[in-house]
């Protein structure tokens, strides 16, 4: 059990981290990413309405369920938030150009969900909040 708990730790604080991070690019604008203004124009060219809302939503489900899954505090919860990120993604991006990401397409993605689902599945481990105080 401790070592699939460690496995799962290991799976959440990465997952949780790159989350977090694509969260502060489309905020804060750092690791590369186009930053607040930028990403609302971005969300405004997709036609999506409101686009400032949306972005908000997307970046409190990038960086509200990445931190949340790092954590391991409510742990369905913050896959199903990252979860909903790239399903949004895959609608509005990357599902229109097909599977493999070197068309820009869905694999990224996809991979995600499916990582997202497993950490559902297997449940938080013995090294998350969830277990300390659930």
């Amino acid at each position: 059990m401790t070592e699939l708990s460690l496995a799962i730790l290991l799976v959440r604080v990465l997952l949780g981290l790159t989350f977090i991070g694509h969260g502060l690019q489309k905020t804060m604008g750092w690791f590369g990413g186009n930053g607040w203004n930028k990403t609302i124009t971005g969300f405004r060219n997709m036609r999506l309405k409101p686009p400032k809302l949306m972005a908000f939503f997307a970046a409190l489900s990038e960086m509200g369920g990445g931190l949340l899954l790092a954590l391991g505090l409510l742990t369905p919860l913050a896959s199903v938030m990252i979860i909903a990120a790239m399903v949004a993604a895959i609608i509005t991006v990357t599902g229109r150009n097909g599977y493999w990401i070197t068309n820009n397409g869905a694999e990224y993605n996809i991979l995600i969900i499916f990582v997202a689902i497993a950490v559902i599945i297997m449940g938080p481990g013995v090294y998350s909040l969830d277990y300390l105080l659930f």
